[in-house]
């Protein structure tokens, strides 16, 4: 059987190490100039220690790019994408085609990751960027299992399919939460503060909660739930998904390794034993839950139910 990359989403240099530690075969770090809702910040300094600290544990490093490019932006890209290629990234995670093509140029020495966030949802079109030069399709979070699985028999390119974390439901480029305070004649400076407001938009109608923040990409409203299948690994590793990404937004550094060592358990012990692993999956679903945050109930997502677009 195969194995799949365990990738984790880190918030600090600390973390890095912490996750590296616990089991992650890879990490998605970046900058927010360049990626959109990351765990945390990483400038150009903390992106080659992070590099440094993975090599020495054979640990690969992704970095975002995946943010939405104005033609203001394009001159920054070939300096960074150089940086990146220097120092030994192994992956670039893109959206824009500027990106792409830039990379072809100054970053020719690292593979690139197709992810647009929504618009991932079929394997012809996975193809279609593996042949302009992307070697992993990074799937879109609004598909259900049968979908994830065809898509992976047809694909041709690596498929990396999110199952821990929120998601993104909202996002403009323009500071929505900010502007609207401002009218209102209100004090919140929420632009440049990122997550650290803890902002909410609460529907008392279904009596949920949706994260929200201001950042360098504009206004991010995310699920009032927590993805979490570690209880459903089964189909996707016996079709060879070949990464399972767990998202550390919005989390805390414990958190984050916790969840990472619980998810390579229970990876390796459907690898060595898969009737134990079934047996156990209640098991798997109440260890996450214990760990669990109060605010933040899990479920899974889209991967038992049709696609809502």
């Amino acid at each position: 059987m195969k194995k799949p990359e365990l990738l984790v989403t880190p918030v600090d240099i600390q973390n890095v190490k912490d996750v590296i530690e616990a089991g992650a075969d890879a990490i998605m770090i970046g900058e927010e100039k360049f990626g959109l809702r990351l765990a945390g910040e990483f400038n150009q300094n903390e992106v080659a220690e992070a590099v440094r600290l993975a090599q020495a544990s054979d640990v690969s490093v992704y970095v975002a790019m995946n943010a939405l490019f104005h033609n203001a932006a394009l001159p920054d890209l070939p300096d960074y994408l150089a940086f990146l290629n220097q120092i030994g990234t192994d992956g670039i995670v893109f959206g824009d085609p500027a990106v792409l093509l830039n990379a072809k140029t100054h970053a020719p020495d690292v593979n690139l990751h197709w992810n647009t966030e929504t618009t991932v949802t079929n394997w012809f079109t996975a193809n279609y960027w593996g042949r302009k030069g992307s070697s992993r399709a990074v799937l879109a979070r609004e598909l259900n299992m049968d979908a994830i699985l065809e898509i992976k028999e047809h694909a041709d390119v690596e498929i990396e399919v999110q199952v821990q974390g929120m998601t993104c439901m909202f996002q403009s480029k323009r500071t929505l939460v900010g502007n609207y305070m401002e009218f209102q004649g209100q004090d919140l400076s929420v632009e440049g503060r990122s997550k650290d407001r803890s902002l909410v938009l609460h529907d008392p109608e279904r009596d949920v909660k949706y994260p929200i923040w201001e950042d360098w990409n504009g206004t991010h409203i995310m699920s009032p739930k927590d993805i979490c299948i570690i209880d459903e690994l089964d189909e996707m590793m016996d079709a060879g998904v070949d990464s399972f990404k767990i998202d550390g937004i919005l989390k805390s550094s414990a958190y984050l390794k916790a969840i990472t060592a619980l998810y390579r358990q229970a990876i390796d012990q459907y690898r060595a034993d898969p009737d134990s692993y079934l047996d156990q999956k209640e098991k798997w679903l109440k260890a996450v839950q214990d760990i669990q945050p109060e605010n933040r109930q899990l479920d899974s997502g889209f991967f038992f139910k049709e696609s809502v677009y």
